[in-house]
């Protein structure tokens, strides 16, 4: 079986004091916030509606996960977040960079890069709807 999952790791811990914290960093002080890719795709309390459809329509299944999560679920040392992995195979590979995801200025770009990236890949493709 050759599945392949996208899986995406926020520059951000879980929990309910990490989010709260969170929250009011991206709201008070939006240059100090760590994770871009929370910072494009998640509005004051949930993800964008726009982000969600784009994901909904890739044809590769996806995982969201926050820093402390993806260390304990997939023990990678030295990973930098945030940033985008391929799993595929019981292998994980880098496919977004934390510097190309910070340098994201919009959703835009971030649903444009994610799409370079996965147009490279065999067999997947992303449904216009």
């Amino acid at each position: 079986m050759n599945e392949k999952k996208l899986v995406f790791v926020y520059n951000a811990n879980s929990g309910v004091i990490s989010l709260v914290k969170d929250f009011w960093k991206k709201i008070l002080n939006p240059s100090s916030y760590e994770c871009n890719l929370c910072f494009q795709t998640f509005g004051a309390f949930t993800m964008k509606r726009d982000w969600k459809k784009f994901i909904n329509n890739l044809n590769i299944d996806t995982e969201f996960l926050h820093r402390d999560e993806f260390e304990m679920k997939y023990r990678i040392k030295n990973a930098l977040y945030p940033s985008a992995y391929l799993e595929q195979n019981a292998e994980l590979k880098l496919l977004i960079s934390r510097e190309e995801m910070n340098s994201v200025k919009n959703l835009d770009e971030m649903e444009a890069l994610v799409l370079r990236k996965i147009s490279k890949l065999p067999s997947i493709s992303y449904i216009i709807s």
